[in-house]
């Protein structure tokens, strides 16, 4: 078990990030009235919301891996999630992250604002803030397109990979009683993989029929998208562990 909970320490680091990101502006909106960020502060809270939370994607594409390792060859468990292959893994979710993310804001930089900045959130994100420029943004739609088709996209496709494998190995056991005990120490990631993903395609969805939507459905998918996932994850793995 040590491993996962190697994982579980760092995505608990990386919920923390993701609520130090966004809360500072979200309180001043919300209870201070204060609608107003600079324009390097937005691009540094962009940054670090879309940083944590490709991270968090990719610790829980780890967290998958570890479970299919539980499961398909628990004899080999020990073997193969070693301290420093799980180190190593973290270190390289880290990286990847960083070098996505970090070109977004200079490739915002170098484009001219010239409309009225009023964001749709109570916070910068890159879909938002690429609609506010007045110059081309078709570097920034294709990067960013990139961008979530190379992280969340290849994740979520890996993550569903992997627990077809488990459901192929949870069925190969003779006993039921055993396929559900086994299958049961999957629940906590199958949990944490539904809180952070669906919320993330309906913040998608609200982006993509922005013109159809009403403005307070933006901001509480959102919010949801940010607040939930951080909030939901201790509860998920505490009662689970």
């Amino acid at each position: 078990h040590q491993p996962m909970f190697y994982l579980l320490s760092l995505l608990s680091v990386n919920d923390l990030g993701v609520s130090f990101s966004t809360l500072p502006t979200v309180l001043a909106t919300f209870c201070f009235h204060l609608r107003k960020i600079s324009f390097d502060s937005c691009m540094a809270q962009m940054f670090f919301i879309h940083f944590f939370s490709v991270t968090e994607s990719g610790i829980l594409l780890v967290m998958s891996f570890d479970r299919y390792v539980a499961i398909s060859n628990p004899l080999l468990y020990a073997t193969v999630l070693t301290d420093a292959r799980v180190a190593r893994m973290g270190m390289s979710v880290i990286i990847r992250s960083f070098c996505t993310v970090f070109p977004l804001p200079f490739l915002l930089k170098r484009l001219p604002f010239c409309k009225d900045n009023v964001l749709s959130h109570a916070y910068c994100l890159h879909p938002d803030l690429i609609h506010l420029p007045c110059g081309d943004i078709t570097i920034n739609n294709i990067f960013g397109l990139v961008i979530v088709i190379s992280t969340f996209g290849v994740d979520s496709a890996l993550i569903l990979l992997s627990y077809v494998l488990i459901l192929h190995s949870v069925l190969a056991i003779a006993s039921w009683e055993e396929r559900f005990k086994t299958f049961n120490t999957c629940v906590s990631h199958m949990c944490a993989v539904l809180i952070f993903y669906v919320p993330m395609v309906g913040v998608s969805m609200a982006a993509r029929y922005r013109r159809y939507i009403p403005q307070y459905v933006h901001t509480l998918m959102s919010l949801i998208y940010l607040f939930v996932p951080p909030m939901l994850n201790p509860i998920v793995y505490s009662i689970r562990t």
